[in-house]
């Protein structure tokens, strides 16, 4: 199962996923979300956008680390229910996007 590093920014206008945030460890998948980084609102945000954004269910991605930080962590299955490999989705939402930031 894969993992795939993200990178969280709470508080955000609106939720989105997409985009790569550039950590030593390798890039990570950017998630906006407009919940607010307390008792754990952005964290679950940001794994239902996740899931969201796969094709998923939210109990079908694992946070594996970084549950109060915004780098975090995450496990996600090999091939999502289209039958799309998980990575190749990934590959998609890592590309930077037309006119944003």
């Amino acid at each position: 199962m894969p993992r795939v590093g993200l990178r969280v920014k709470p508080g955000a206008s609106r939720t989105r996923v997409g985009g790569t945030y550039r950590r030593p460890d390798g890039p990570a998948l950017v998630v906006a979300v407009n919940a607010p980084a307390v008792e754990g609102r952005a964290t679950e945000a940001a794994l239902k956008a996740v899931a969201d954004a796969f094709g998923l269910r939210r109990r079908e991605v694992t946070l594996i680390s970084g549950s109060t930080s915004r780098d975090k962590v995450v496990e996600l299955p090999d091939v999502l229910p289209d039958g799309t490999l998980t990575a190749a989705r990934l590959r998609e939402l890592l590309m930077p996007r037309a006119g944003g930031r």
